[in-house]
């Protein structure tokens, strides 16, 4: 059962290394939703993985996450799509899915980060992963977990006749 249980852990670090990788080489990064502007293709309490893209990369339909500057990102349908200023920019107009407006004014954009699959009511587990009780539980799980699988242990030997012992001649 123990080894099962390190061998579990140990393959569930490798995991999240592996997934801590791919995620900065390809610029993968999740988005918690707190509002229901894209219901119901992404009602709240969602998480999306989203992946910057260059803007000359996204077409009219895309969900995409867009950064403001001193304000927090929105994620909406792209409606409309115009060149920018320079070659990679572009102006982009957006709506949420329950939104009966498009939003009040365009984004000027070079780059984006595009919806690529989302999974409901997962936001609230993330976020109370964050806490502190649960991560000083977690932590304190995986360090009973180390030191029992590092703690010496003190084998007996078998005698010759095969019955374990203390290690003396058995009679």
């Amino acid at each position: 059962m123990g080894d099962a249980l390190l061998w579990l852990a140990a393959l569930a670090g490798v995991i999240c290394i592996v997934l801590v990788v791919l995620a900065f080489i390809a610029q993968i990064t999740l988005i918690l939703f707190r509002t229901g502007s894209m219901s119901p293709t992404i009602p709240a309490g969602s998480v999306a993985v989203v992946q910057r893209i260059p803007a000359s990369g996204i077409e009219v339909g895309d969900v995409v996450t867009v950064d403001r500057v001193g304000e927090l990102p929105v994620t909406h349908r792209v409606t409309t799509i115009a060149p920018g200023v320079v070659p990679e920019e572009r102006i982009i107009i957006m709506r949420g899915d329950a939104n009966a407006s498009e939003d009040p004014f365009p984004y000027t954009v070079s780059s984006v980060r595009i919806v690529l699959c989302s999974v409901p009511d997962v936001a609230t587990l993330i976020v109370g992963m964050g806490n502190p009780v649960v991560l000083g539980t977690l932590t304190l799980a995986a360090t009973t977990l180390v030191v029992w699988a590092f703690w010496p242990r003190t084998h007996r030997r078998a005698d010759r006749s095969g019955r374990i012992g203390a290690g003396g001649r058995g009679g």
